[in-house]
């Protein structure tokens, strides 16, 4: 399993960890199988969505927070209960087929670190199990 770090900057963002995903599969050594990427935290997710174009990731945040906004009444009382909720609708994980040591990825996809309780320093951990 290898760990990335990433640093975001912003409250909510989304950030291209393709390469890092890409480098993980080629260390790990594996030519067929899964490549699970997952986020331990609780206000931060991982999601596949076009690459092509940056304004589809400021389109996603700023739409999240249009849908659940910062201050909207919640009963938690750390003040994050809508980067928990993003978290909960975008997901802790992704499985992506590895085909000869590459990952199998649509023409325009790539793997996005979301960070929904930033600026914070991060961990996304990459297991590729062969099969």
């Amino acid at each position: 399993m290898k760990e990335l770090r990433v640093s975001t900057g912003q409250r909510s963002e989304l950030i291209d960890i393709t390469a890092q995903v890409r480098e993980a599969v080629v260390e790990q050594g594996v030519r067929d199988g899964v490549c699970w990427v997952f986020v331990p935290h609780t206000t931060a997710a991982v999601t596949i969505n076009e690459g092509a174009d940056p304004a589809v990731r400021k389109d996603i945040v700023a739409e999240l927070d249009k849908v659940i906004p910062l201050d909207d009444g919640y009963s938690h009382l750390e003040g994050n209960s809508a980067a928990h909720i993003k978290t909960a609708l975008t997901g802790s994980s992704e499985a992506i087929f590895v085909k000869d040591g590459s990952l199998v990825l649509g023409t325009w996809q790539s793997i996005y670190f979301c960070e929904f309780d930033g600026p914070r320093t991060r961990r996304v951990l990459v297991k590729v199990i062969a099969g």
